[in-house]
């Protein structure tokens, strides 16, 4: 961001409130005796796509790219070396039937293969990881394989051997521990003994997962979903969730099941950006349905899927043959009915038991599903249409959310918010990806909503600089747009930013929520702006105004109030966009006379470029100090390009 356009917009921040500045007086009246609208435990949450290699290479911990050779190009990720073909006669598993034949009969050049694992593998000194592969042999004879982690130089940070055995498929598994700390190591397998061996479904998966799964999730990205106090889980994402056509759309039949036996499927970030190509981007789906749901339970959110409605992505199709038409759309509606047995269903039922053997006797308690993501007009309406009918019938507990279409305004979503109200869904999800004026100007967005309609999911939202990139400033105008999704709490029922996850050598979208490498990450101040609220959400709005006007951007200000009555506090936040310190005084009625101890959490930065990185992750963190604060009346200083969560016992 240049200089200028830095000016540029801190004068537009400033400008907002300027002609308030010496109009009005700053005095915040909050009524604690009238609390208002119940603030819903799944307010504040979490939007996964498997985007910027969200999932493989990311959230999900497998380390190796590829392990079934199912790729378009079978030897993507791989690098053979010696006689290694690709076979799929008699194949170990048969929704992925390629596997690679190795021979070798002492040649110079040896025989085997180099895994790259996702730009890199990364390993850590003493760590114990999993390695395993599904082998057998063509002869008599048993196969030695060496198993090695390497570095590019070759240098070895591991080596263990494996024997092979008999002519029937088996699995075989060994530890490696390695002697470094590596984010961008190998895998090598290398044929120590003459012979022909087959290999199928090579995996390597660290032993420290998110609460010690097998099959589980990356430690530290999970925590940090964790960390975020989530109510609501959506996923597996919005585009991959449609498919540019009908056989790429997402299936969750397919993720569901021994992971060996997941088919895959290319991700349309493959492909979807020119300049952000990534040929080697597909969804191995060891991340499925089951995972999702266990990961909502582990990280105490609500679930909630989003599934294909037969339309293939209207953004990249324009093919009528690529849509499911509507009189054959039972397949799809039969989807959504088994997901909700998997996920509810006693053991007894077809698709509960399939989620009891998976290692889950407890149903999900699943209580929201979306139905399609960013689809629009006629051709979405007569296809949601029939779900929720089909839904309504047999299942009426299930909250079903509907679209608004891909923008935040305009003529599709003029057309598709009636059309909800209509088909009486219960959540309409709205998505906007705007500039920082228009998340200033949105606090008050939802102030003059229909109060008896669905509720909104705003289900995708994040501020876009012109630089497209995380931050202070992005930051501090979704925590004041925030204000006005609390503060209309009674029309506003969930909302998640989006994308979550971005790997730093291979993103196609930014900006995102947390940023990774192969051994660490980094929480921009996005995140904390979440994390902020999801940990002090409240139980009910409380009035808050300023001249009898919610605080909208007034002298630069935004503002929000709530109690928690599981704690018996006050809960007051406040974002400060301009360029001075304010001092606002607080009218408190209900509060008790006298001193009253809290908490301020500040979260602020002097320059509104400032992002934090994996090279200083704590440029900009939330930091938490005592104070104390005279009632009924007190008065408070807010730092300039600020946002200040207060807390006080009631």
């Amino acid at each position: 961001m240049t200089k200028s356009m830095r000016k540029a917009i801190a004068l537009c921040l400033f400008s907002m409130g300027a002609v308030g500045l010496m109009a009005q007086s700053n005095e915040f009246k909050i009524d604690v005796q009238r609390p208002g609208a119940p603030i819903q435990s799944t307010m504040y949450g979490i939007f996964f796509e498997d985007i910027n290699f969200g999932a493989d290479g990311g959230l999900y911990a497998e380390l190796i790219k590829n392990r079934s050779f199912e790729f378009d190009n079978p030897f993507g990720g791989w690098t053979p070396f010696g006689n290694v073909t690709v076979q799929t006669k008699n194949p170990c598993f048969d929704r992925n039937p390629h596997y690679v034949r190795l021979s070798y009969e002492k040649e110079l050049t040896g025989t085997g293969l180099d895994n790259e694992g996702f730009k890199g593998i990364g390993i850590r000194d003493g760590e114990k990881y999993d390695f395993s592969l599904y082998a057998r042999v063509q002869s008599g004879a048993p196969v030695k394989l060496r198993i090695n982690l390497v570095n590019s130089q070759n240098d070895l940070y591991e080596e263990k051997v494996i024997e092979v055995s008999g002519k029937e498929w088996k699995k075989y598994t060994v530890v490696l521990t390695p002697g470094a700390t590596e984010a961008h190591s190998r895998l090598r397998i290398t044929m120590a003994t003459k012979g022909t061996v087959d290999l199928e479904h090579i995996s390597l998966f660290p032993q420290k997962t998110f609460n010690n799964r097998p099959n589980g999730m990356r430690a530290d990205l999970a925590q940090a979903l964790k960390d975020l106090k989530p109510g609501v889980f959506r996923f597996p994402g919005g585009c991959i969730v449609e498919g540019t056509d009908k056989a790429t759309r997402y299936q969750w039949k397919n993720t569901i099941g021994p992971v060996e036996n997941r088919p895959i499927n290319i991700n349309r970030w493959n492909y979807t950006f020119a300049h952000k190509k990534f040929p080697d981007y597909y969804q191995s789906y060891g991340l499925g349905f089951f995972e999702y749901f266990q990961l909502s339970e582990d990280i105490g959110a609500e679930p909630l899927p989003v599934l294909n409605c037969g339309l293939s992505c209207q953004y990249e199709n324009h093919d009528p043959n690529e849509n499911c038409p509507v009189d054959k759309l039972q397949p799809y509606i039969d989807d959504a009915l088994d997901l909700i047995e998997f996920a509810n269903g006693p053991v007894t039922s077809k698709w509960g038991k399939i989620r009891a053997d998976m290692g889950h006797p407890a149903p999900f308690n699943l209580k929201l599903l979306a139905i399609g993501n960013e689809q629009w007009g006629s051709l979405y309406t007569e296809r949601l249409e029939p779900f929720v009918k089909a839904i309504r019938a047999k299942y009426p507990e299930i909250q079903i959310v509907g679209s608004s279409g891909p923008q935040s305004e305009g003529e599709d979503f003029d057309y598709l918010w009636p059309e909800m109200k209509r088909l009486k869904v219960d959540l309409v999800d709205e998505h906007f990806y705007r500039s920082p004026e228009w998340f200033l100007n949105g606090a008050k967005r939802y102030d003059s909503y229909d109060r008896q309609g669905p509720k909104v999911f705003a289900g995708e939202y994040a501020c876009h600089a012109p630089n497209r990139e995380n931050s202070f400033l992005t930051a501090l105008c979704e925590a004041a747009f925030m204000t006005g999704l609390e503060r209309n709490a009674d029309v506003v029922h969930l909302c998640t930013y989006a994308p979550l996850f971005a790997h730093v050598d291979a993103w196609q979208w930014r900006p995102d929520l947390i940023w990774f490498d192969n051994l660490s990450l980094v929480k921009t101040p996005n995140y904390y702006v979440q994390q902020l609220y999801g940990h002090n959400a409240g139980t009910n709005v409380l009035p808050l105004t300023m001249q009898n006007e919610p605080v909208t951007g007034q002298n630069d200000l935004y503002a929000t109030a709530a109690v928690d009555k599981k704690t018996n506090e006050l809960i007051i936040k406040i974002a400060n966009t301009g360029i001075r310190h304010k001092k606002v005084k607080l009218n408190i009625n209900g509060l008790s006379a006298g001193k009253h101890k809290g908490t301020l959490t500040l979260l602020h930065s002097s320059d509104l470029e400032a992002k934090n990185t994996l090279c200083n992750p704590s440029g900009i963190i939330p930091i938490i100090s005592d104070i104390e604060i005279e009632a009924p009346e007190a008065e408070v200083t807010l730092s300039p390009l600020s946002f200040s969560v207060y807390r006080f016992k009631l």
